[in-house]
């Protein structure tokens, strides 16, 4: 087994050992870092100086040592205990804005959808500063919308002319190595920070079946992959990941468990969108372990489906693809979402309602729709949910402190 999923299995070992805050901590790396979630401090313990002493625990002036001063709560925990059971299942939702357009202003004041992402091709920089900026203004002082892009490099460009500068494909960059990816993703990630995004829906971690090759129709035939090898394409995800992260824009994986051995695109296609090789120790999993220890925020749910993990169950879906794999087993914490869930042909049989359910019975969190007049049917089948009993109340606030502190992450609270 290869180098990042060894570790990952072997983190899911020691985590299974320690209480919960101790496990998510653990989960972040080696060294300390800020709170990234509900339910996390800083510390928690007593300092340095506030130790027993060696007569039994008082002080040299015989006094007992104070308590320790709680640590205070952070803003996204502060923002979860606020908000209303309609503001919390709408922190779940992105709704997408194609080029040209304005988001309407119910989006943010009557359903509090999460965020947005650009659509189409954006040529004009004030074109996209304009709409974040109508964005932010719709929105809640306290609680702006979080804004991403599909900025992949190569045909997959939302922003393009003038709104950001032209990269080359992943499968042109992975040919040339990590150091390449690099170069072109911290391009990237400035492009996007110059223009106030926040996420970029990027990297693509899938490793595409070399017998497959442009066959491969969502990923292969669009130069989206870094290659063929899963060890060399995790290489290029962590270069990825870090030089978004050196330049404040978030990265999100996908598409998880991988769409390297489709045929078909899930979002033209509801047929041959299955993966029938694909286990829970694959070592096509090792690019996305590769990711998550790079600290990636999000991970972006794949629609097709996998029948060694769970048959006939989109992975978006899927317990054992999102809490089991994802979650238990990499070690995942941050926010987990679907691919589009609008107009994507894969998820049309799905009522719209069960689309946002699912994922978040599944273990996941939010979800993407490049349909913006399914946004408050999703938002009511979020919040219905959530009443139906304490335990997906609690299933949602989960979600919702997952989006919140992803918020925190990117300076937005």
């Amino acid at each position: 087994m290869r180098g990042p999923w060894k570790t990952a299995r072997m983190r899911r070992r020691h985590l299974l050992a320690l209480p919960p805050l101790a496990a998510l901590a653990a989960c972040t790396g080696p060294e300390p870092d800020p709170p990234t979630g509900p339910g996390t401090s800083d510390g928690g313990g007593a300092s340095d100086a506030g130790g027993a002493s060696d007569s039994g625990g008082s002080s040299d002036a015989g006094g007992a040592e104070p308590s320790p001063s709680p640590t205070p709560p952070s803003a996204a925990e502060q923002l979860l205990e606020e908000l209303t059971d309609r503001e919390l299942a709408g922190q779940l939702v992105l709704v997408g804005i194609t080029a040209g357009s304005t988001p309407d202003p119910a989006l943010l004041t009557e359903h509090h959808v999460g965020g947005f992402f650009l659509l189409q091709v954006w040529q004009e920089a004030a074109a996209v500063d304009a709409v974040i900026s109508t964005a932010r203004e719709q929105s809640r002082e306290d609680l702006p919308p979080l804004i991403a892009v599909d900025q992949e490099g190569g045909q997959v460009r939302m922003l393009r002319g003038e709104a950001a500068r032209r990269t080359d494909s992943a499968e042109v960059l992975g040919a040339a190595g990590p150091d390449a990816v690099r170069e072109a993703y911290g391009m990237i990630g400035e492009d996007l920070a110059a223009r106030g995004i926040h996420l970029n829906l990027a990297p693509v971690a899938d490793v595409v079946d070399p017998q497959l090759g442009g066959r491969n129709e969502p990923v292969g035939g669009l130069d989206r992959g870094f290659g063929t090898d899963p060890e060399h394409v995790g290489q290029c995800v962590r270069a990825a990941v870090e030089a978004l992260a050196e330049q404040g824009v978030g990265s999100t994986l996908k598409h998880f468990p991988g769409l390297g051995r489709v045929e078909r695109n899930t979002d033209f296609s509801a047929e041959g969108i299955e993966d029938a090789t694909t286990t829970l120790d694959d070592p096509f999993l090792d690019s996305f372990a590769a990711g998550i220890a790079a600290r990636a925020e999000a991970v972006m749910l794949s629609s097709a489906i996998y029948p060694q993990l769970e048959p006939e169950v989109p992975a978006m879906f899927s317990s054992v693809v999102v809490t089991e794999l994802l979650r238990e087993q990499l070690g995942f914490t941050g926010v987990v979402m679907t691919d589009d869930i609008g107009a994507a042909k894969a998820v049309q049989s799905v009522p719209v309602a069960e689309r946002a359910t699912r994922l978040l019975d599944a273990g996941g969190d939010a979800v993407l729709t490049a349909d913006p007049s399914l946004a408050g049917q999703l938002v009511d089948a979020i919040q219905q949910w959530a009443e139906e009993t304490p335990e997906q109340a609690e299933r949602v606030r989960e979600s919702a402190g997952r989006m919140l502190a992803l918020k925190q992450a990117r300076g937005l609270l």
